[in-house]
């Protein structure tokens, strides 16, 4: 019996390829001569092509933000909450772009693809990319799609540091820049933990330095420990608790190696899909993107610097629980704009869940967030009858 869809899902959604043939010149040096980025689409364009919306996933997203692509789908897009009608992010109003970004591994070229005019999956060989590759891609898309300007552009977390270097880069074709649990660049800490993520999968026995497509494995065990440490981050210790405390699987000690709490079959439980669903080689590369994201640096270091190119306004929101991307990191983010002279609203968002909320449907955060939303299309109604 197919599942019933509720009304404000944007409901069956059918991805799209996009190729481009003109070469990607990236920050590495290397260049893509060919790329195919999977997007899909939500809402309508309206006349004017004002009512754009740009999405940027973090670091284990991709394209599928909203919606379904099957009946029977058990889940939904990942910003399911967020995007839709009456949502914050309003398809009735808004048309809304998603894209697997270069490097991913649900369609888009990557890792997981083939070199053109072979046979040879990229494998390891495919280049490091950095965020300004990702928005210089993005802004071919944009050229392909005939949208003029972005109305909005934005993303949480990973997501949200392209929203910020989209603002710096192409300060002409955005409107709005939302940024959501993000920090200007990382710290030392959340390196490590990068570090740490992407050891546990290069130590794998069956990661074959990256060409186990080519041998027929997949780098397991290396990639359940990444996903479970990186999880481990995106909770806070409020959540773990409340949603474990020090429950006993069995309710009882078992007195061996295996699962005692139930916090550790979680964990495992997380791993084990994480596995059948995100590739090795992509994760490592994701997780660069991350540490090498900083835009200050190439304006002196100095993010004030930076952020004078922008003429978006900013929406910068964050989550009192996030330990990854604190809160401090999004007001560092504020100053800086505010010593620019640039028009920033900034709301922190009281809640438990740490890192994970700006995926989730905290009333005072999708209150805030659609506020927001609503002024923007305020603007539409405005600019028409002028």
């Amino acid at each position: 019996m197919p599942k019933t869809i509720a009304e404000n899902s944007i409901g069956i959604v059918i991805p799209e390829l996009h190729h481009f043939d003109e070469p990607l010149l990236l920050d590495c040096g290397k260049t893509l001569d060919e790329y195919d980025l999977v997007v899909e689409t939500y809402g309508t364009l309206n006349a004017d092509k004002s009512n754009a919306i740009l999405i940027c996933h973090a670091l284990s997203g991709d394209h599928h933000a909203a919606g379904y692509h099957s009946m029977d789908d058990k889940k939904s897009g990942w910003w399911e909450s967020a995007i839709g009608p009456g949502k914050p992010i309003d398809t009735n109003k808004f048309f809304v772009v998603s894209s697997n970004n270069l490097g991913g591994c649900k369609g888009s070229t990557g890792p997981t693809t083939k070199i053109p005019g072979t046979d040879t999956y990229y494998g390891p060989d495919f280049p490091i990319v950095t965020v300004k590759d990702w928005v210089r891609s993005q802004q071919r898309l944009m050229i392909k799609l005939d949208i003029p300007k972005w109305s909005s552009v934005i993303g949480g977390s990973l997501g949200g540091m392209q929203v910020l270097q989209w603002s710096i880069d192409f300060p002409d074709l955005i409107d709005h820049a939302i940024v959501i649990a993000a920090a200007p660049k990382l710290s030392a800490q959340n390196i490590a933990f990068n570090e740490v993520a992407r050891q546990a999968i290069m130590s794998d026995p069956e990661f074959h330095e990256g060409h186990y497509l080519a041998n027929n494995s997949k780098p397991t065990g290396g990639v359940m420990l990444a996903r479970m440490l990186g999880h481990i981050t995106y909770l806070s210790d409020d959540a773990m608790r409340e949603k474990f405390g020090r429950e006993l699987r069995e309710g009882k000690l078992n007195f061996g190696f295996d699962v005692d709490f139930q916090v550790e079959s979680y964990l495992r439980y997380q791993g084990k899909s994480f596995v059948d669903r995100f590739d090795a080689n992509t994760y490592l590369l994701m997780t660069k993107a991350l540490d090498y994201f900083d835009p200050a640096s190439d304006y002196d270091h100095n993010l004030v610097n930076a952020l004078q190119l922008a003429k978006a306004k900013f929406l910068v929101i964050s989550f009192t629980s996030d330990w990854r991307f604190a809160p401090e990191r999004s007001r560092e983010i504020c100053r800086a704009l505010v010593a620019a002279n640039r028009d920033v609203s900034y709301v922190e968002i009281t809640a438990h869940q740490g890192h994970d909320a700006f995926l989730i449907p905290i009333p005072e955060y999708m209150a805030a967030f659609a506020a927001y939303m609503n002024k923007i299309t305020d603007g539409f109604s405005e600019s028409k009858s002028s």
